[in-house]
């Protein structure tokens, strides 16, 4: 509810919907695993989406509220159905058939979701909810109202257009990519030199706070106000590795909120990152203190 507004800090933007596995079907979409993510963190987190009038959307309704999330920005689109994603895994690789048109492409722009990003500090926002005009002018509406503005680019072929891409490049304050997406814009861009490099080139480019580049089981690195964090990551068994970048932005996000120091801050997404890669799904059930012994255990033992 609006009046209150002022207790949501974090307000994620964009896709929800159901992974369909060969074997059963999960609640999935970035902003909602993030925004889990940060509620599990005890930081309490908006979702603003849509979903259809359908089974699928009751049962996705009931995951988010059994979870502690707001479902109250979360719209009813009548003409399309809950989205759906059919997901094949590959060893420890994910392939994706990102169904369309669904109700998240069709998110309306309104006074309630203006005030309630408007009163927020930080909106996350990824690339495919701008795939179709509806959700594009809305999410593009909603950026001018936001403060700090966190761009999880979450490229997947072919839901994205180099000119969109950009633009929400432009209006972004903190930028988290993957290294193959990283590989993309450089070459998009034509940024030289090493990792490090490239990285610096997309800050200069589109003035950049942050620039997080997550590398898997290689772990991440931080570029911030001019200085490199890195943190090589853990060794674990990796039970599946769906929503895992999501868990590392939720965890990055609620150290660097506080603020505590980036080098803490990496490290600490990196444990959730690898500590959710141990468990099946996006948004698997624990609670902060498993994440906290997890990070403590790993440090005992040498751990990367």
């Amino acid at each position: 509810m609006l009046k209150e507004n002022k207790h949501y800090r974090v307000v994620c933007f964009g896709e929800i919907l159901w992974d369909i596995l060969p074997d059963a079907k999960m609640p999935g979409g970035a902003p909602m695993n993030v925004a889990y993510h940060l509620n599990q963190l005890q930081t309490p987190a908006a979702l603003i989406s849509c979903v259809g009038v359908d089974v699928l959307s009751e049962e996705l309704l009931r995951f988010i509220e059994s979870k502690g999330l707001c479902s109250d920005f979360i719209q009813r689109d009548a003409e399309h159905p809950t989205g759906k994603v059919l997901a094949s895994l590959h060893g420890n690789e994910v392939n994706y058939e990102i169904l369309q048109p669904v109700a998240w492409d069709f998110i309306r722009a309104s006074q309630a979701l203006q005030e309630l990003v408007a009163g927020s500090e930080y909106f996350i926002f990824g690339s495919l909810a701008a795939r179709n005009q509806v959700s594009r002018e809305t999410l593009f509406q909603l950026l001018e109202m936001a403060s700090f503005k966190i761009f999880d680019i979450n490229l997947r072929e072919p839901h994205y257009k180099q000119k969109v891409l950009e633009y929400l490049l432009q209006h972004a304050d903190m930028l988290k990519l993957n290294t193959a997406e990283l590989d993309l814009l450089s070459e998009w861009f034509q940024f030289r030199g090493s990792e490090r490099e490239r990285m610096m080139s997309l800050q200069e480019r589109f003035q950049l706070h942050t620039v997080v580049t997550t590398r898997g089981e290689k772990g991440a690195i931080a570029l911030n106000d001019g200085d490199f964090y890195e943190h090589h990551g853990f060794r674990v068994k990796v039970a599946d590795a769906i929503g895992a970048g999501d868990a590392f932005l939720a965890a990055f996000l609620s150290k660097f909120m506080r603020p505590l120091p980036m080098d803490e801050a990496i490290e600490y997404a990196s444990a959730m990152g690898a500590f959710v890669a141990t468990r099946q799904g996006a948004c698997p059930s624990y609670v902060k203190e498993e994440i906290d012994q997890f990070l403590l255990a790993a440090k005992r033992s040498g751990y990367a």
